[in-house]
Order: structure tokens, then C-alpha cells, then sequence
């Protein structure tokens, strides 16, 4: 079950949130996609957008940017 946030980070949506928690876990775009039910190349869609909402250069340092702000 989701539970809603009261803030979402840079506008995050909850998937691409839930994405970059599984990625912070260590898990790959197949793992998460495995996790989610989703194909790898939607999870590297999610993550793609993560990325530009939050206005960095990759998944690493979205993932520590929305983990530091309390998105997860």
C-alpha cells in the first residue's frame, strides 16, 4: 500500500520515488523492474525522469539527493 507524503521531492512522482529506493538498496534496473513489475526499460524511464526533476547527472546522486531530503 502507498502512503502518501505530504511533500514529494522536486515534484517526484510516488513510482519514480519508489524506483530510487530500490536503487539506494542496491537492487539494478532489472531487480527493481523484477521488484515492481515493471520492464527494465521502464524503471530506466523513471529514473531518467528522477534525474531531470531533480537536476543532477545520474542515478547515484539523485538517489543520495532524494534520500538526503527525506523522499524515502
Amino acid at each position: 500500500m502507498l502512503t502518501s507524503r505530504p511533500i514529494i521531492y522536486k515534484g517526484l512522482s510516488e513510482r519514480q520515488v519508489e524506483v530510487l529506493k530500490w536503487s539506494a538498496e542496491g537492487k539494478t534496473a532489472a531487480e527493481v523492474g523484477i521488484i515492481l513489475g515493471l520492464k527494465q526499460r521502464t524503471v530506466n524511464f523513471h529514473v531518467g525522469v528522477a534525474i531531470r526533476k531533480i537536476g543532477v547527472s545520474n542515478k547515484i546522486q539523485a538517489v543520495v539527493k532524494a534520500a538526503l531530503s527525506g523522499a524515502f
